[in-house]
């Protein structure tokens, strides 16, 4: 970090000066870290810092493939600071507040509120029930607080798999049907008449629990436009066996949705009728980028399969 950086980070905490305490998470491809910083003489004893710093060899820019990933990285980082920037306070959901923001060159930092010193501190790799319905809860809070928003400078379609940003995947997929249908899905997922930002990511491993099962939500580097359904579909499959998948869905379903008409303040019945019937849309679109990506991937099954099956033939 540059001495401009440890500025702000000291102005924007009132801090006299910090050190680093660990290194929660080293950034995807080597474009920076998170860190969790100790604060001497400030009001809070730690915050977080999301450093981006982009990989200085530019050797592989040529890549076509590889380009592509380059830049949807770089514009992920962007997003993060505009949605921190402009949109976060809105929301319903429980996210970290945002103490400072600073790009300078090809450096990003943000500096945010430490969940784990503000009651969060528990990470889950298998939850129960209780813990799904929380997080359905969460999901429901943040889709109603952005129903109708424009997502200027977010992405324009929300999810790390939206298809525009995915053509090489969507060129090795195998299955011709499944090839064939993807811009069908697409286009059906973004034509839906009620739209609200999506967090993108929204998998169990971006959640972060208190001790009563309430929880927060981090990662926003691919929030954007979209129908709810691929917030609900993405993580329900982080969290459940294809058997609970299918078993649990209408229960999935009615609890999200109930908390949704909770949510919204007025209920909406046309909304609900909608997102509902683009649940398993939004299973198979994300179904459509793992088997382009990875085809062995674990999260491919036979209920992922079935699904994705069924909704070709209703096309």
């Amino acid at each position: 970090m540059n001495e401009f950086l440890r500025s702000i980070l000291l102005q924007s905490t009132g801090a006299t000066s910090f050190k680093e305490k660990e290194v929660i998470q080293e950034l995807w491809s080597g474009y920076g870290k998170i860190v969790r910083v100790e604060l001497d003489n400030a009001s809070v004893e730690s915050v977080v810092i999301k450093q981006v710093q982009l990989p200085k060899d530019k050797s592989y820019s040529h890549r076509w493939d590889i380009d592509i990933g380059h830049q949807r990285k770089v514009k992920s980082y962007m997003v993060e600071a505009t949605w921190y920037n402009r949109y976060s306070t809105n929301s319903a959901a429980r996210l970290p507040k945002c103490l400072a923001i600073e790009t300078q060159g090809d450096e990003v930092m943000i500096v945010l509120e430490d969940m784990d010193l503000s009651g969060y501190p528990i990470r889950k790799t298998i939850a129960t029930w209780e813990e799904i319905s929380f997080c359905l809860s969460w999901l429901a809070q943040f889709h109603a607080s952005y129903l109708g928003q424009i997502p200027a400078g977010l992405w324009d379609t929300g999810t790390y798999w939206h298809l525009e940003t995915r053509p090489q995947e969507l060129a090795a997929i195998d299955n011709l049907r499944l090839r064939e249908a993807a811009i069908t899905i697409d286009n059906k997922l973004n034509d839906c008449k009620f739209k609200t930002f999506v967090h993108g990511d929204a998998k169990l491993a971006n959640f972060c629990f208190a001790k009563d099962g309430h929880v927060a939500g981090v990662d926003f580097q691919y929030v954007g436009g979209g129908c709810g359904m691929k917030d609900v579909a993405y993580f329900i499959g982080s969290c459940l066996n294809e058997r609970d998948c299918e078993y649990l869905e209408n229960q999935i379903l009615d609890t999200y949705f109930d908390y949704l008409q909770i949510a919204m303040k007025e209920r909406n019945e046309e909304l609900e009728v909608e997102w509902r019937s683009m649940y398993r849309l939004a299973w198979a679109d994300f179904h459509r980028f793992l088997k382009g990506w990875n085809p062995d991937h674990c999260k491919i099954n036979s209920y992922s399969e079935r699904v994705t099956s069924e909704v070709i033939k209703r096309l």
